[in-house]
This record gives structure tokens, C-alpha cells and sequence, in this order.
């Protein structure tokens, strides 16, 4: 009989096979309390069942048009993972009955702590920038998932070193906002920047462009070996 780890492991596999460049899981209970949502004081969908598949897709700096964000359809690059999380979904009922769903974007709508997910499920680690670190991608990499009625174990702990104490702090020194007061992260400044973009892109009828520089300055996805979940 297939165990729901086996199922998942190809489940993984299988996202990498429709687009997916990084991926991996975690059981579901694993998120409750997790620090963003300490944080942020804020819940989207949690279960102490199931588990969560996150995957995740390489954004080129050199292609920004992947996530230019407009109302209504969201980014390019995201609309490519919700498809794959999607064809998972698929996979996973017709070939096991598995019940699974696509977890939605935003936190208020039903959706979880994307970045937490990723890191508890080994994809990377979070960066001073606030960004999760993948190895080979650095931080250009954005990340949906889907929960499933799949209880596979825990997966094991991947060490991964980064850049971030030897960089010289290039997405802090370079915030225009100056989101890194004393060296630490504020949401409160950097949505405000965020507020700003889509006020200037309803203004002019044109998508939304964020912010990327924290992103674009930081070196990591050069200086990160690429390893393999």
C-alpha cells in the first residue's frame, strides 16, 4: 500500500514536472503559530490536518513582467503556479482520491503565511530582506501552495547557509523607505510603499509595478548553491 509520505514525495516530483522549480511539504499543524502570524496578529486558513505542498517559481529580474499585478488577474508568474498547484490537485484525486484544494493569495481571503510555509518546508531561509533564500534562486522566487488530506512525516531539517553577515546589508542600506530601521524589518514601512504603487497605478490605468529593490540588490541567489529537495 502507498504511504501518504510516498504520495506526497511524488506529488513534489510531479510539480516539478508542470513548471515547479522549487517545492516541498509540511504537515499543516506545523504553521499554526508561526512567527508571521505572530507577527501580524492575523489568521488565514489553518488545520491541525492534513498537510500543505508549497511550490515555488523563479522570477528572472531580467523578465519583471511576471509580477506586474493587475485587479482582477493578479501576476503572470503567479497565474502559472496557481495552474500547477491546480494540475497537483488533479493528480492527486485521480490517481489516489485524494481530497486537496488550491490555498488562496491573501491571508484574508483564506490563505496562509507563504513564506513561513516555504521555510518550514525546507525551501530556504529567510534573509534579512524579509525574503525567503532559496538556494540557486536566491530571492526571486515567489510561492503558492495547496493543502491535502495527505499525513506524511515531517520533513528533515536542510541546512542552509546565507550571504546575509557577509553582504554588508545591500537591501537594507538600499531601502528607499527605510523599512530596516536598526536593521530590522517593518512591514508598516515597507506597505507603505506598496500603498503607494497602487495608488499610482490606478491613478494611470497601468498594472502595478512594486518595489523590488530589496530584492534586486541582494546577492544570495548567486552566492547560494543550488541543492536539490
Amino acid at each position: 500500500m502507498t504511504t501518504d509520505g510516498e504520495i506526497v514525495d511524488t506529488a513534489c516530483r510531479k510539480a516539478t514536472e508542470y513548471g515547479a522549480d522549487s517545492v516541498g511539504f509540511l504537515p499543516a499543524y506545523m504553521l499554526i503559530g508561526c512567527p508571521s502570524e505572530l507577527a501580524d496578529d492575523e489568521k488565514g486558513f489553518s488545520s491541525r490536518e492534513g498537510s500543505f505542498i508549497v511550490t515555488g517559481l523563479f522570477h528572472d529580474p531580467d523578465n519583471p513582467e511576471m509580477d506586474f499585478w493587475e485587479k482582477g488577474k493578479g501576476t503572470p508568474g503567479d497565474r502559472q503556479l496557481v495552474s500547477i498547484c491546480r494540475k497537483i490537485s488533479a493528480w492527486l484525486s485521480d490517481e489516489h482520491g485524494r481530497t486537496s484544494k488550491v490555498i488562496p493569495y491573501q491571508i484574508y481571503d483564506g490563505g496562509i503565511y507563504l513564506k513561513d510555509a516555504a521555510v518550514l518546508a525546507g525551501l530556504g531561509v529567510f534573509g534579512k530582506n524579509n525574503l525567503v533564500l532559496v538556494p540557486g534562486y536566491g530571492p526571486h522566487i515567489r510561492f503558492r501552495a495547496l493543502w491535502t488530506d495527505l499525513e506524511p512525516e515531517a520533513p528533515k531539517v536542510r541546512e542552509i547557509s546565507t550571504p546575509c553577515d557577509t553582504c554588508g546589508g545591500l537591501c537594507i542600506n538600499e531601502c528607499p523607505v527605510g523599512a530596516f530601521p536598526d536593521g530590522i524589518y517593518s512591514r508598516k514601512r515597507c506597505l507603505k510603499r506598496t500603498d503607494s504603487d497602487k495608488a499610482e497605478s490606478s491613478l494611470n490605468g497601468t498594472p502595478v509595478i512594486h518595489c523590488r529593490i530589496c530584492e534586486l540588490s541582494c546577492p544570495a541567489g548567486s552566492l547560494m548553491e543550488n541543492v536539490s529537495r
